[in-house]
């Protein structure tokens, strides 16, 4: 995993803008914000990374993305790598943790998503947990809890949700909603549909987990020709000067 996003939901207007990037260069964790950053005039800074044009460097990962990755010393940490379906190589690499889990906390807004890397067969290859399952109705979070490893799944577009005018519903084939993809991939996924094929199936499926952690999703796909992901200027780099954390 070579880097790393963070979003922030804007608290008045609920948007989601991408304000930074985590990287890693050999043993040094960088930090810089993102043109994202400026978009709001309610954005002002994150943790004690206060001027939003200089970029912070530490050996040890940064306490604002430390403090999302569960500890392991934590008697349900087993369960947790588990729930992330993440391999054995994986699991202690907080890079790793956070690109899976999203690095969702209920005390803010804000969460954490990987820059996409072709995979050895040279698709695209992204995990997602589903959003919105609380607010599913019963009937629904059943058909969730029915689910299988490897099933297909389908993205649909749904053009008058209110909250936010690019969501991507998952259906099952029947079909049934089971969640929403994350906001942050909606736009581009939305475009990559338009041009090839998504399959998009069951990860994994957690019934013992907390509900945010219920389903896992796998999107698989081949790239379109000079398509490039995340490549608006909201993810463009704002820093001018290193600075030690």
């Amino acid at each position: 995993m070579k880097s790393l996003y963070i979003a922030w939901q804007d608290p008045e207007t609920r948007l989601w803008h991408t304000v930074g990037k985590l990287y890693k260069q050999n043993d040094t964790y960088c930090f810089v914000y993102t043109q994202g950053a400026l978009t709001s005039p309610r954005f002002k800074y994150l943790g004690r990374m206060h001027s939003l044009y200089q970029r912070y460097v530490s050996r040890e990962l940064f306490p604002l993305f430390s403090n999302r990755v569960l500890s392991r010393s934590r008697p349900e940490y087993p369960d947790y790598v588990r729930w992330l379906a993440l391999d054995p190589t994986q699991q202690n690499d907080p890079m790793q943790l956070l690109a899976r889990s999203g690095g969702r906390r209920g005390t803010d807004e804000l969460c954490v998503y990987p820059h996409p890397e072709p995979n050895a067969n040279g698709q695209i290859e992204l995990f997602f947990l589903s959003h919105g399952l609380r607010y599913l109705d019963q009937a629904n979070l059943l058909q969730v809890n029915r689910l299988q490893i490897g099933d297909r799944l389908s993205l649909k577009p749904e053009d008058d949700n209110t909250k936010d005018r690019f969501a991507l519903r998952l259906e099952t084939d029947e079909p049934l909603k089971v969640g929403y993809c994350p906001r942050y991939l909606n736009q581009d996924l939305r475009r990559v549909l338009d041009q090839v094929d998504v399959q998009l199936t069951v990860e994994r499926l957690n019934l013992d987990a907390p509900i945010q952690f219920r389903l896992l999703c796998r999107a698989a796909f081949t790239l379109p020709a000079g398509f490039e992901l995340f490549a608006g200027n909201e993810y463009l780099p704002l820093d001018s000067v290193a600075v030690a954390a």
